[in-house]
């Protein structure tokens, strides 16, 4: 916009006719300059309706609540359920489910599933692919905060998260039901180690690794064995402690299943609740019972 002159002119006195021209100069870019400004903001407004419009698709990279979105390659996601033992009994529940992939290639293999994934927007995507697969009656989304969701019903948890995230997790799995298993693309989840992992190499390049863990039973306490005292301790799936004065070795629980050395004797059973059972082979034979003290 011009600016309008604001120093006298040098004539002393200002006739009529010199007021009305300086006037009319003002008056005339005022018009023009609300001209120029209506176009623009007619246009401004025809390029926000257009954009709004734009179907939303999401992007490699595209920021998150915790994590940016990267998605799981397909043959990762084939493995994650594969080293799972998934089948169609199971509940599958994706925390961070992005596009929904793995929550629509379970769905196919007929498990139930569902994806907790805090962008709205993502969720519509993924719905939206659901249907078009035609799995939405088995595949479901919701838009959540995963650190606040109650996942207590699954079989299974799926996730792509990062180390922190998986720590901070770690608590509330392993207060899941003995035997859940928990798969994650990658990442580690602090000094809980995996109970198994595998890796592909077709249509994969990056993030090309699948970590289980089974969530395991609580065993750590003490227990009566025929006439001596077991006593263990536990630290995620693993046993150490003694049966009687003897230590035990190799001691670990995987789900319910509990196995244990005791000099050359190997011990195996199930847990269930307070008590275990289960046979002794090696340089011995036979059953075992415990109850936990």
């Amino acid at each position: 916009m011009d600016r309008v002159p604001t120093r006298a002119p040098s004539s002393p006195l200002r006739t009529p006719v010199a007021a009305a021209g300086w006037s009319g100069r003002a008056r005339a870019g005022l018009a023009l300059f609300a001209g120029v400004l209506l176009v623009a903001t007619a246009l401004s407004s025809v390029a926000q309706e257009q954009t709004s419009s734009k179907p939303f698709e999401p992007q490699v990279g595209q920021a998150g609540k915790d994590v940016v979105w990267v998605p799981t390659p397909q043959s990762l996601v084939d493995k994650m359920l594969e080293i799972a033992k998934a089948t169609p009994q199971d509940y599958l529940i994706d925390l961070g489910s992005g596009d929904g992939r793995t929550v629509i290639t379970a769905a196919k293999k007929g498990l139930t599933a569902h994806g907790i994934e805090y962008n709205p927007q993502m969720v519509e995507v993924a719905q939206k692919a659901a249907k078009a697969a035609g799995v939405a009656d088995k595949a479901t989304f919701e838009k959540a905060d995963l650190f606040e969701s109650d996942f207590s019903k699954a079989q299974i948890i799926t996730m792509f998260l990062l180390p922190w995230i998986n720590e901070k997790l770690a608590p509330k799995l392993l207060e899941l039901k003995p035997g859940t298993r928990v798969v994650s693309n990658t990442f580690t989840m602090g000094d809980w180690q995996a109970d198994e992992t595998a890796t592909v190499t077709d249509d994969c390049t990056n993030y090309c690794k699948a970590l289980l863990w089974i969530v395991p039973a609580k065993a750590g306490g003490s227990w009566q064995l025929g006439e001596a005292e077991l006593k263990l301790e536990q630290k995620y799936q693993m046993l150490s402690g003694k049966l009687g004065p003897t230590e035990i070795t190799d001691g670990r629980v995987r789900g319910t299943e509990v196995s244990f050395n005791v000099g050359d004797a190997k011990y195996t059973g199930k847990i269930d609740g307070k008590s275990m059972s289960g046979t002794v082979s090696g340089g011995r034979s036979g059953s075992w019972t415990a109850t936990q003290k």
